[in-house]
């Protein structure tokens, strides 16, 4: 569905009268969540559902064949048909389904079934109790997750964003922000592997770097690791797992500012520099002409084997190879599967999202697409693992080894618009207004 479809659907949602939910989606929710149903229940509902409707980022060609051609067939298989729905921007079905909601569609009279989110959507899910409830432990699949305490690896599928999750999400892949230099630019020699060392590199290189523009996820991202690194308290990511609410305005200013300083002090050094002002590439994609032209030495994006699938497309200079930047600093995460509250097939979105999180999908997903798996591989047993590390794609220049030894949290879900907002003040606007006065501007409005 294009975003303008999408959208004109929204308008005319909000305009709708109140619509009672359906009474035996209520039913089945409620024995569902409270366990009172054998899987074999869920699968005979989902064949008499007969379809599931999901929304996902549809930029990918290699991801879009693999869902036509072998997912569709295999939901077929389950009695289920799979209707996808390719968008490009997630926010647009998050709007939607909001609306929905505030036209008085219940459970049942919704018309999005399940969403491949970030952290960021999923917080505005939860916020607006857009979401079935706690489903993800009770899906036979999740075997090969880890959702145990005690277990610290377990953080990744309990939190996103620094939001718990509550199983109301299933992971589905795993990403890490990772950097490239192009070694014809850049030899190992002169790499930068801080912030710091980068901006002295930049004063050196002027125009030979830059990032994905905020409020894109990769831009964010680029500016959270900043913040991280420049911590004035030398913490790290540990102050950014906090929610908002927890911070003074004066607290959060004073947390951030070295962060923001740093990328006014850098900014002029930036892509395009011999024509006056930075360059931000809007995507990845704009990102990703910089560097195969080689107008910058370093790109940054998601993507643990975006080096290797573009390579392998021939979109990627031979030359690239993966680099430590920064150290210490680097976000992973996973992304997530969430099934909305009013969904409309929801024994059939159960029996989709448990095929996403098979072994045998998610096998697939990273052979045939390039996506990391979601799944915890100690979970699974030698013969699986094998045929896994089989179809991994390789690194360059690096290990899995040295990229998991530099891994930090995503941002707390709450802070998000906060920073993207400071950084459209601050940086791209160039302003002059005090950070804590945007601060307190934008908390007294929340």
């Amino acid at each position: 569905m294009k975003v303008a479809n999408i959208l004109l659907v929204v308008s005319a949602v909000m305009l709708t009268g109140t619509v009672v939910a359906d009474s035996d989606v209520e039913s089945f929710r409620t024995k569902f969540l409270n366990d009172d149903l054998r899987w074999s229940q869920i699968e005979d509902r989902a064949r008499q559902e007969a379809e599931v409707h999901f929304y996902y980022w549809g930029g990918d060609d290699n991801l879009n064949i693999w869902i036509d051609s072998i997912v569709v067939q295999e939901m077929n298989k389950l009695g289920v048909k799979l209707i996808p729905h390719r968008i490009t921007a997630t926010k647009d079905v998050v709007d939607l389904a909001l609306a929905e909601k505030n036209a008085g569609k219940g459970l049942g009279q919704g018309s999005v079934d399940v969403v491949w989110v970030n952290g960021e959507n999923f917080y505005t899910l939860a916020q607006q109790n857009l979401l079935f409830g706690s489903f993800a432990e009770r899906l036979p699949e999740s075997i090969h997750y880890e959702w145990s305490d005690s277990d610290s690896r377990s953080q990744l599928n309990k939190f996103d964003f620094g939001f718990e999750t509550l199983g109301r999400e299933m992971p589905w892949s795993g990403e890490q922000y990772v950097c490239a230099a192009n070694r014809e630019l850049l030899p190992v020699s002169d790499t930068p592997n801080t912030y710091k060392e980068l901006e002295s590199w930049l004063q050196e290189n002027p125009g030979l770097f830059t990032y994905v523009k905020p409020p894109h996820y990769l831009g964010n991202t680029f500016v959270q690791q900043v913040l991280y690194e420049m911590n004035p308290y030398g913490t790290g990511a540990l102050p950014f797992q906090r929610n908002l609410a927890s911070f003074t305005a004066k607290e959060f200013s004073e947390l951030v500012r070295p962060g923001f300083d740093y990328l006014n002090r850098i900014a002029p050094n930036l892509a395009n520099v011999s024509q006056g002002s930075p360059r931000y590439p809007e995507n990845d994609a704009a990102l990703m002409n910089l560097f195969r032209n080689s107008e910058i030495a370093i790109e940054c994006q998601f993507g643990l084997f975006h080096v290797a699938n573009l390579k392998r497309q021939g979109k990627m200079p031979d030359s690239a190879e993966e680099i430590i930047l920064p150290s210490g600093n680097m976000i992973k995460n996973k992304n997530y599967l969430a099934l909305i509250g009013n969904a409309p097939n929801p024994a059939a979105s159960l029996v989709f999202i448990n095929y996403m999180s098979s072994f045998d999908a998610q096998k697939d997903k990273i052979d045939l697409v390039g996506y990391p798996v979601g799944l915890d591989s100690w979970t699974l047993n030698k013969s699986q693992q094998d045929e896994l590390d089989a179809v991994t794609p390789p690194h360059y220049g690096l290990t899995q080894a040295d990229l998991d030894s530099n891994i930090a949290p995503d941002t707390n879900a709450s802070l998000v618009n906060l920073i993207e907002h400071i950084w459209i003040k601050t940086v791209e606007q160039k302003g002059t207004q005090n950070i804590e006065s945007l601060v307190e501007t934008y908390m007294s409005q929340q």
